[in-house]
This record gives C-alpha cells, sequence and structure tokens, in this order.
C-alpha cells in the first residue's frame, strides 16, 4: 500500500518566525495550513537566538548594573553571585514558554503541525520523513522558511567542548574564565559584552578593522571604548592562527600573540539552511550568494512556491521575517499585498546599546543627497543623566528638504528608541515633524526630538556657536 497523500491550500516548510507567522496569517484567511517543522517550533530566533541570547543578557545586565561602580555615588554598594546553572534554568523556562505559545496559537487557528523533515519531490508536493514515516503532502502553494545554520570555519571546527558556536552557549554549565570570542558582528559583540559582564576576560579577535562595519565608524568607537573599559582586548586585522591546550597563537599586525582560554566561540555568521529540501524538483533558482530568488510578493521562479526569513536576500532578523510571513500568506490568499517597506531596523543588544534605521550619513550622500545631520548627545539629556547612563547619542540623517532617511543611535535604550525613527522613515516624516512634537520630560525620547531641532539649527540643549 502507498503513502497516504494529505491535500493542503498551503504548506509552510518550517517553524521559525516568517515560518509561523505565515502559517497563522494564512488560516486566518480561510486557508487550509499544514507547518513542518523538524525540530522546535519558533526557530532559531526563540530557541538559540534572539530570545535566550537576550534573557542572559538581561541576567548580566541586572548583575553589572547592581556591582559596577557607578553605583557607589547613589550610595549603592553590592555584592553579587551567579548561580549560572540556575540563570540557565531560567533561561529555558523563558524559551519554553515562548515556544508553547507559538504552538498554541498555530493549534487554536487550525495550523496543522507535522513534526518531521520535509523535501520537495515537484512544484506541488512535498514528502515528509517522521518518526512514523513517511508523509506525502500535495499543496497548492508553498512556502519556504527554514532559517539557516552556522557553518563553521574550516581551521577551527567547533568540538562544543572547547571551540564553541554561539548555539553552545546556551548549554554551558559554567561562565568561562577567559574567552576567545572570533568575530566583528552583531554576535560577537553582544557575547562579549554579556560574559564580560558575568566576569569572563574577554579577547576579540576580528579580522576586519574595526567592529560592526555596517554601523557609523562613531558608534563602533564607542562600542570599542566600553569594551575595553570593561576589561575586553580586541585584535583587530588578526586571525587565530593555531592553538595548542587551552592557548591560542593570533596572528596579528604587530607579531604573533599567544592568548590561554578556557572556551572559544566562533562567531562569523550563518547561512542558508536549504540542502534538505531538493530543490532541483522545483523550478525554484537561488542568486550568486545561495539565497533564494524572490519579488516583493515574496514569490520564487516557481508559481507554486515562496520564500521569507534568512533564507531570501537582505537583512537576516527575525522582525523583517515577521512581515514577510505575513506577505506571502496574505497573497496566497488572494489579497494585495507586498514586501515595501522602506525602514528595517536593527539593534544590537551590546553595552552601550545600539539601534540604527535607514540611511547613515555616508550612504546618502553616495545615493546624492544632500544631507542635513542633526546629533545630540545623551550627556545633554536629564534621563540619560538620571540613569547614570550619559555615553552615546543619537543622529538624525536628512535630505535637503527635511525628509527623515536615517536614525542612528548608541546609548541607553536604543532598542525602544528607534521605533520612532522607524515610523518617521516609513511615513515619510519630516525633520519639522519629529521636532514639533511634544516630548515628555524627563525621557530619553527627548534625544530624537533635540536631535532633530539641532539639524534645523535651533536646539536649545547644547550650544552651538553663531557663524
Amino acid at each position: 500500500m502507498g503513502q497516504l497523500t494529505t491535500d493542503v491550500d498551503l504548506a509552510v516548510v518550517g517553524g521559525g518566525p516568517g515560518g509561523y507567522t505565515a502559517a497563522i496569517r494564512a488560516a486566518q484567511l480561510g486557508l487550509n495550513v499544514i507547518l513542518i517543522e523538524k525540530d522546535k517550533l519558533g526557530g532559531t530566533c526563540t530557541n538559540l537566538g534572539c530570545i535566550p541570547a537576550k534573557a542572559l543578557i538581561h541576567a548580566a545586565d541586572v548583575k553589572h548594573e547592581a556591582e559596577i561602580d557607578n553605583t557607589k555615588n547613589m550610595g549603592i554598594e553590592a555584592t553579587v553571585k551567579v548561580d549560572f546553572e540556575k540563570t540557565q534554568k531560567w533561561k529555558d523556562s523563558v524559551v519554553a514558554d515562548i515556544r508553547a505559545s507559538v504552538e498554541k496559537l498555530c493549534k487554536l487557528n487550525g495550523v496543522e503541525i507535522i513534526a518531521g523533515v520535509g523535501f520537495f519531490t515537484s512544484s506541488n508536493a512535498l514528502s515528509v520523513e517522521t518518526n512514523n514515516g513517511m508523509r506525502s503532502i500535495a499543496f497548492k502553494k508553498a512556502i519556504i522558511a527554514t532559517g539557516t545554520f552556522i557553518k563553521d570555519l574550516p581551521n577551527l571546527p567547533t568540538d562544543h567542548q572547547k571551540i564553541i558556536n554561539s548555539n553552545d552557549v546556551f548549554s554551558l554549565k559554567e561562565i568561562p574564565k577567559q574567552l576567545i570570542i572570533i568575530g566583528g558582528g552583531y554576535i560577537a559583540v553582544e557575547m562579549a559584552n554579556l560574559f564580560m559582564k558575568f566576569g569572563s576576560k574577554v579577547t576579540i579577535v576580528h579580522h576586519g578593522p574595526r567592529l560592526l562595519k555596517r554601523m557609523e565608524p562613531d558608534i563602533a568607537s564607542i562600542l570599542l571604548a566600553k569594551i575595553k573599559e570593561m576589561g575586553g582586548e580586541v585584535f583587530f586585522d588578526s586571525d587565530v592562527e593555531s592553538f595548542s591546550g587551552n592557548t591560542a597563537n593570533l596572528k596579528t599586525p604587530d607579531g604573533v600573540k599567544s592568548v590561554v582560554f578556557d572556551k572559544l566561540l566562533v562567531a562569523t555568521g550563518r547561512v542558508p539552511a536549504l540542502e534538505e529540501l531538493r530543490l532541483e524538483h522545483t523550478e525554484v533558482k537561488l542568486d550568486p550568494d545561495g539565497f533564494v530568488i524572490v519579488d516583493k510578493t515574496m514569490k520564487t521562479t516557481d508559481e507554486n512556491i515562496y520564500a521569507v526569513g534568512d533564507i531570501v536576500p537582505g537583512l537576516e532578523l527575525a522582525h523583517k521575517a515577521f512581515k514577510e510571513g505575513k506577505v506571502a500568506a496574505e497573497v496566497i490568499a488572494g489579497l494585495k499585498s507586498a514586501f515595501d517597506n522602506i525602514a528595517i531596523p536593527m539593534v544590537v543588544f551590546s553595552d552601550p546599546e545600539i539601534a540604527v534605521v535607514g540611511l547613515s550619513e555616508d550612504e546618502a550622500k553616495e545615493q546624492g543627497y544632500k544631507v542635513k545631520i542633526g546629533k545630540m548627545p545623551f550627556s545633554a539629556v536629564g534621563k540619560a543623566k538620571v540613569l547614570n547612563r550619559t555615553e552615546g547619542f543619537a543622529k538624525i540623517v536628512a535630505d535637503e528638504n527635511g525628509v527623515v532617511l536615517g536614525v542612528h543611535i548608541v546609548g541607553a535604550g536604543a532598542g525602544k528608541l528607534i521605533a520612532e525613527g522607524c515610523l518617521a522613515i516609513e511615513m515619510g516624516a519630516l525633520l519639522e515633524d519629529v521636532a514639533s512634537t511634544i516630548h515628555a520630560h524627563p525621557t530619553l525620547p527627548e534625544i530624537l526630538a533635540e536631535a532633530a531641532e539641532n539639524a534645523l539649527g535651533r536646539g536649545i540643549h547644547i550650544y552651538k556657536p553663531k557663524i
């Protein structure tokens, strides 16, 4: 007897942010939906990325804030003890709660969840390898949302004991005393800040000339200064040449340096997870970088198959995947929808926090804009002084007509503050709109109004000499 075939309107392969959002939205619109996930619902973001990382970062922030010197002038001194195994268990409970919520929402909306590895047998059919055998799915439309996986460096394959990747961080039982981190992107920066605050001696090794190459240089400079202030060491234009036992030999511009470590964390990025899909049985095509080619409706080069999330070109961010998932589901359900967003924010949960959206000053100039710049330091904001967090700034980039093109923030609460910048860019707001909006005092969001005022030449809280 052959396999029984299940007929559905939509099959979604991958249960991460883009996949489960697409499945739920399609079910809301009346489609019969199956969601296929080979591991855990929520994908990398919920289980091995955004959520567990930010949970541990929050715990480290609480510890650090309680014991750092800048609370002494408030009359507060503390000695903090960390039970890291208990911290990890708390983090696991947060992850489990969110994952359970995703599963519940899928079921409440009528989405059938299949645990297994899905692969295409044609442009209208999938097979799913489950613990109970193979299942055949015939679909009218499909959405691929399989995300990415960590790729080892050829000279430093992870053994998940001494040489670890970012996934391994979430199963550590002890805080490493001496940690080497390879990389210069946001994952490397977040992990460095996390472990420095937990008490590790951290060394960052980066083959590039500076951290966070997508950010403006003055943002990276403030971040680097803070890392050094917390006892971190950074080697630029450098690589791990070799290691023996617990000593790594670094090839640096100043010669070979030897650094002792307990753990060596490779944080150098991820690649699209497409190998198991057997896309050769479809008309889906990839670009030269290995990402799935899609149009603004998230449709691939195969009429019946859509793709969302980290496997398509663009920033690899969960909130981008959320929107793409909704767009794909709505288009498949017959609605007019497209991924036409201008503003996609990026937040780095470092210390100080960093958030950017839109064009940088250099990017705006390269695109031919005559720019207006407004910059405001946190040191001139009352709420920042109250918080004892005065490092950093907010910067607004606008064109000559005052249309907001970009917002760049490094400092306390940057991840919250960037929402106003996103809205301003998406709605085509002017500097005047931001400056004229009354912002509550004393709050951190005042910094954006002040930055807009400064761009307009009428700032109050920093002095600008008359020319």
